[in-house]
């Protein structure tokens, strides 16, 4: 379980999360839609402390750390906790596939070689790409790149996993194929938190949608409720200008 309360953070003074909290369940997928500039990557990044809130609170399992006062060995375990997919997938382009998987079980994990291959194995096969185990990153599409990274971060086992617009660079097609491997997390009973502006696949993907503004969460909820009724008037607003009139789930 992820939950987050309160987190505050500022640029240069200029506020950019305004006290945020939500949390998602063991099992569930929540998607962060918003403008463009409302502080979800902010946020996305400020969970696993590759930037640093100025206030709030982070929980994961029974970890929970004062993001103001949180000591090294604190952040350290909130990291080991949670595992991060990109957006441009960020595999070693000069390591095979499964180099990339085996790489922060050894050296992050401490794993022996042959221990590392086989749970690097295991994640691939369960993302369909254990055939491709020994070609280079180059040598595959962007669907299965990011499959692949999917894969990295899992095997080190997270406890919640953050996605920062996964299918964003990704054809219809190979989104769907990252789709199918995010439901296959979830069913894990893995939490996961997804950035994206790309509706339609929010609207597929996840359980929940947080909807995000200057910020702030404005409404939250099942995505039929948030896409086809939402509560607040900004929603609303937003809702309308990117869905047609007739949108239906």
């Amino acid at each position: 379980m992820l939950k987050i309360e309160n987190i505050k953070k500022a640029f240069d003074k200029k506020e950019i999360l305004k006290g945020i909290s939500f949390d998602v369940k063991d099992g569930e997928i929540a998607a962060l839609i918003g403008p463009s500039g409302t502080g979800k990557t902010t946020l996305l990044r400020c969970i696993n402390f590759l930037e640093r809130a100025d206030s709030g609170n982070i929980t994961i399992d029974n970890i929970s750390v004062d993001t103001r006062h949180a000591r090294k060995k604190e952040i350290l375990e909130i990291c080991r906790h949670s595992g991060m997919v990109f957006q441009s997938y960020n595999l070693f382009r000069n390591k095979t596939v499964i180099e990339n998987v085996t790489e922060g079980l050894t050296v992050v994990k401490k794993k022996s070689s042959a221990e590392a291959k086989e749970i690097a194995m295991r994640e691939l096969e369960k993302v369909g790409m254990l055939e491709y185990a020994s070609q280079y990153p180059g040598q595959i599409s962007g669907g299965q790149q990011q499959r692949v990274s999917i894969a990295r971060a899992m095997a080190l086992e997270p406890s919640i996993l953050l996605m920062d617009e996964p299918t964003s660079a990704l054809d219809p097609e190979l989104s769907r194929e990252v789709l199918v491997t995010i439901r296959k997390v979830a069913e894990q009973g893995v939490p996961v938190l997804i950035v994206t502006h790309e509706i339609d696949f929010a609207r597929e993907v996840s359980h929940k949608v947080i909807f995000m503004e200057n910020g702030t969460v404005v409404e939250e909820g099942p995505p039929r409720e948030i896409f086809l009724n939402p509560k607040q008037e900004r929603t609303k607003e937003f809702i309308a200008r990117i869905l047609p009139a007739d949108y239906q789930i």
